[in-house]
C-alpha cells in the first residue's frame, strides 16, 4: 500500500493550478485567462453547472468544447466506470478480442446502417487521422480536399487540412492538400477531374463561426466525389451523437451516406478520452488485407475497457433520455428567442445553427455613436467585441462562453444536450442585458473595450 493520497495532495496544492500551468505547462494559458478574466477557480461541477470556492454556479454553455454532451458527472456513466474498474477485466492484453469493443461499435453503427466497421482509437484528431489514411490507401491517391476555415484536429495528418493558417504556420511541410469554399461545387469538381483526389473531409456544420453545410451540398458532393472514384469523411467529431438534433449532422439532408464518419468527444462520457473512426466494409478489407497487415494501424490505448464502458454508458443515456429530440427541442427554443433580439439590437446581424449547435454573430453598426467604437475595436483586433461580450457573461452573469475562432465576431453555444427552458431563460436574459449595456450611451462594455485594446496589444508585443 503506498502512501499516495489525491484527496491530501488537492487539498494541500490545489489553488497552485495557474502557477503550475505558467511553470510546467503551456504558459500562454494562464496569461490569457488572465487577460480576459477568466482566470476562475472552479471546485467542482456537476450536469451543466460549476461551482467556484465562494458557492457560486455557473451555467456552462461550452461543454468542454463538446465533450459534456451529457453535462458532467452522469450518474449512469459514473456507474458504468465503477463497474468495468471492479470487473478486473484483463484489459489491453493486444492478442484477444474482448467484447466490449464489439457492443460499442455494434451500437455505434446502428446509427449508421449503411457503415459496417469501426476503428477505435483516442481522441479526434486521431479519427481523423484514421479517414485520411484509409482514404489514401483505399483509392491509392493522395491528395486530400477540405474546406476554407475547417478544423479538423491538430495533429499533422490532419493538420493538413485544417482551413487556419494561425494553426498551419510553421509546420510545413503537410500532407498533400487543397482547400475549397464551403459550399462551392464548382471547385470541388475542377479539383476531382484531376484524378488524384483520395478523399473530401467536410464537417456538417463548420465549428469555426458555426456554418451549416448549404442545402443539399453534401448529396452533390457526394455524387460528384463517387463519380471520381473519391470518398466523403464526415467529421462528426463536434457534431455527431445528436449535437445538431440528428444523431448524425449529415442525417440533417436525404440520402447523404458519407464513406467515412469520425467520432469523439460526446463519445467519452467526459471521462475517458476516445475516438472512432466508422466506415464501409470495402475500405476497412482492403486497408486490412491480409493477415500480416493486422497492425497496419493500430493504437495502444484503443478499444481499452474503460472507454468502451463509457460509449456505451453515453448511448444508453442518449436513447433511455431521448436527447437527440431533446437537443432539437432545446435548440430551436434557444435559437428562437435570441434571433427574435435582431431586431433589437443594431450589433446582432444573425444567429444560425442546428440544435443545440449555435452561432451568435455581430457586426457593424448603424448608428453614429457606436459605429465609432465598433471601428475603435476593428483597428486594434477583430473579434473584440465579442470578447467584449463572452466576459461580461462570465463575470456578471456567471455564464460561460466561447468566441467561435480567432478574428470573428462570432460567439458559439454548444452546451450540454441536457439543458432545458431553464437554462435557455438564464442565458437569454443574461445576453439581453449585456447587448442593452452595448447599446447603451456610456456603456460599461465599451469602458471594457477599451482595457481589452490596451491588452491586446500588449499580448501581441509578447
Amino acid at each position: 500500500m503506498t502512501g499516495f493520497d489525491l484527496t491530501g495532495l488537492l487539498a494541500e496544492r490545489g489553488t497552485e493550478g495557474y502557477e503550475l500551468h505558467a511553470r510546467h505547462l503551456n504558459h500562454q494559458l494562464p496569461r490569457m485567462l488572465r487577460t480576459i478574466g477568466f482566470d476562475k477557480v472552479y471546485e467542482r461541477a456537476e450536469g451543466a453547472y460549476f461551482w467556484d470556492t465562494e458557492g457560486q454556479d455557473y451555467l456552462d454553455m461550452l461543454a468542454g468544447f463538446g465533450v459534456m454532451g451529457l453535462g458532467r458527472h452522469h450518474p449512469v456513466v459514473r456507474q458504468a466506470l465503477h463497474d468495468v474498474l471492479d470487473a478486473g477485466l484483463a484489459d489491453l492484453t493486444r492478442f484477444d478480442c474482448q467484447p466490449l469493443p464489439g457492443l460499442l461499435a455494434e451500437k455505434l453503427l446502428s446509427h449508421a446502417p449503411h457503415l459496417d466497421r469501426v476503428f477505435f482509437g483516442n481522441s479526434g484528431t486521431e479519427a481523423v487521422e484514421t479517414a485520411l489514411k484509409f482514404a489514401r490507401y483505399a483509392t491509392g491517391r493522395p491528395r486530400i480536399l477540405y474546406c476554407t476555415h475547417a478544423f479538423h484536429g491538430l495533429t499533422t495528418g490532419s493538420l493538413s487540412v485544417n482551413g487556419e493558417d494561425g494553426f498551419r504556420d510553421g509546420f510545413a511541410p503537410l500532407l498533400p492538400d487543397t482547400a475549397v469554399e464551403l459550399g462551392d461545387l464548382a471547385a470541388l469538381e475542377r479539383e476531382l477531374k484531376r484524378g488524384d483526389v483520395a478523399g473530401f473531409v467536410v464537417e456538417p456544420v463548420q465549428g469555426k463561426g458555426v456554418h451549416p453545410t448549404p442545402p443539399g451540398f453534401l448529396r452533390a458532393a457526394q455524387e460528384l466525389l463517387h463519380r471520381h472514384k473519391a470518398l466523403l469523411i464526415a467529421d462528426e467529431v463536434q457534431t455527431g451523437l445528436g449535437r445538431t438534433g440528428d444523431f448524425f449532422a449529415y442525417q440533417h439532408e436525404d440520402d447523404v451516406e458519407p464513406d467515412l464518419v469520425c467520432v469523439a468527444k460526446a463519445l467519452s462520457g467526459g471521462y475517458v478520452p476516445v475516438g472512432a473512426t466508422l466506415g464501409k466494409d470495402w475500405i476497412f478489407k482492403k486497408v486490412y488485407s491480409s493477415m500480416d497487415r493486422v497492425l497496419v494501424h493500430s493504437a495502444s490505448f484503443g478499444s481499452n475497457a474503460q472507454a468502451m464502458a463509457a460509449g456505451l454508458a453515453v448511448l444508453a443515456v442518449m436513447e433511455d433520455e431521448q436527447l437527440v429530440a431533446h437537443a432539437r427541442h432545446t435548440g430551436d427554443l434557444l435559437r428562437s428567442r435570441l434571433t427574435a433580439l435582431i431586431d433589437r439590437y443594431e450589433l446582432l446581424h444573425d444567429v444560425r445553427g442546428r440544435g443545440l449547435m449555435i452561432g451568435i454573430e455581430f457586426g457593424r453598426p448603424k448608428s453614429l455613436s457606436l459605429r465609432g467604437r465598433w471601428r475603435m475595436l476593428q483597428a486594434a483586433r477583430k473579434g473584440l467585441f465579442a470578447q467584449m461580450v463572452v466576459v461580461p457573461l462570465l463575470q456578471r452573469h456567471r455564464i460561460l462562453t466561447q468566441v467561435s475562432g480567432d478574428h470573428l465576431e462570432v460567439i458559439k453555444l454548444i452546451p450540454p444536450l441536457i439543458i432545458g427552458e431553464r437554462e435557455v431563460d438564464r442565458f437569454v436574459e443574461a445576453f439581453t442585458a449585456v447587448m442593452d449595456d452595448a447599446h447603451s450611451g456610456g456603456g460599461l462594455m465599451w469602458d471594457f473595450g477599451r482595457t481589452l485594446v490596451k491588452q491586446s496589444l500588449q499580448v501581441g508585443r509578447g
